[in-house]
């Protein structure tokens, strides 16, 4: 403000600020346009993003369950019989959390890797069951405070370029031996 202010003396800080955000919405709707090899300008298109549908898989048994996570308080595992990558290219999986001090919850979810988020599909019933979830919104995740564990099953063993690593089969190979995608980069 203070540049603005010394090359125009007679503008106040109002019209000052009113004039900077201007200029800023104007650059920002600037980059709604690509040029083509023609150099016409093109909208740049807009993905919208539908989901395959849902198949929940079998209720996880011990046996099948693959170790990926753990922190002071839980231990996560992934049903390797339910992995598999959805015609959409999302990753779906059935995770189980158990608690230190011995609960247990098991939930269908599924990972984006194109945009960094996860989904909850189902919650895993006592009987072996499941209840969908109400909510059929994708949400972010990050390596930061909780839930952890899913930038962990992301960043480690599924995503890479913004898109899964491989089939199911090489997703759980690269759980089992522990070999995470992060030491290649």
């Amino acid at each position: 403000m203070m540049l603005i202010n010394k090359l125009f003396p007679w503008m106040n800080i109002g019209v000052a600020k009113s004039l900077a955000l201007g200029l800023c919405l104007a650059s920002s709707a600037c980059y709604s346009y690509a040029y083509s090899d023609s150099q016409d300008i093109v909208e740049k298109e807009v993905k919208v993003w539908i989901d395959s549908p849902v198949h929940f898989p079998a209720s996880p048994i011990s046996e099948n369950l693959l170790a990926f996570y753990s922190n002071e308080s839980q231990r996560f595992f992934i049903d390797r019989l339910s992995v598999s990558v959805a015609a959409d290219g999302s990753f779906r999986y059935t995770i189980v959390s158990i608690s230190s001090t011995g609960a247990k919850n098991v939930s269908y979810e599924g990972l984006r890797c194109d945009s960094n988020e996860k989904r909850l599909f189902a919650f895993g019933r006592h009987d072996g069951s499941w209840s969908a979830s109400r909510r059929d919104n994708w949400d972010g995740f990050s390596a930061r405070g909780i839930n952890q564990q899913h930038a962990t099953l992301a960043w480690d063993f599924v995503c890479e370029g913004g898109s899964v690593a491989g089939n199911a089969d090489k997703i759980i190979q690269r759980i089992q031996q522990k070999q995470s995608l992060r030491q290649f980069h």
